[in-house]
């Protein structure tokens, strides 16, 4: 069975390639920020924005591919209740991280699968994450190590990369915490039912 990720993720697809998942990538181009500001405006919770996100993708492009399984996927942090968005340029990435500096988080993985316009299952995940507490030079150092593609990765850290050495502590599936909670998924589809 083919699935369609409606998302530009690189990190995603890899992890439906290890997973022996075979899937094509047509991207949503929903247009995140303008997305959140208007949940936000709702009292939208992190975990509900997250949620809507992967909805919202995922039912973009089903409706354009009859009688496929779109998987749509979003992760937010969350730092004391409140979405940290994602950078648009260092300088922002580098206040990212002193914000997030010796603090917990949460990072929430949502996913959802649509067929023909309409969600037939999704799944959220939440990982607890605490920041080492750094030195400015230190973050500092970190940031110029890092592209700008990976510079803009929700909370500037990639846990797959340097960005473990960042933690103090990591509770939760890696695979989740990369943007896609394989695992469920992989479950969900192996017992799915065309």
């Amino acid at each position: 069975m083919k699935i369609i990720l409606a998302s530009k993720s690189g990190v995603r697809k890899q992890i439906l390639d290890r997973y022996k998942i075979n899937s094509s990538v047509v991207p949503s181009n929903v247009d995140e920020d303008q997305v959140k500001e208007a949940l936000l405006e709702k009292g939208a919770d992190p975990e509900m924005i997250s949620k809507n996100l992967a909805e919202l993708k995922s039912i973009k492009v089903s409706s354009t591919q009859p009688n496929k399984l779109v998987l749509g996927a979003d992760s937010v942090v969350s730092l004391d209740d409140r979405v940290i968005n994602k950078p648009k340029d260092r300088e922002e990435a580098f206040k990212i991280l002193k914000k997030l500096n010796g603090k917990k988080h949460f990072l929430i993985s949502s996913v959802c699968i649509t067929k023909n316009g309409s969600m037939i299952w999704n799944y959220t995940d939440k990982s607890e994450l605490k920041m080492k507490n750094l030195s400015v030079d230190y973050l500092k150092n970190y940031l110029n190590k890092i592209d700008t593609e990976t510079l803009r990765s929700y909370g500037v850290y990639q846990i797959e990369a340097n960005g473990l050495d960042l933690f103090e502590y990591v509770k939760g599936d890696q695979d989740s915490i990369m943007g896609l909670p394989i695992k469920q998924i992989k479950e969900y589809i192996d017992n799915y039912k065309l």
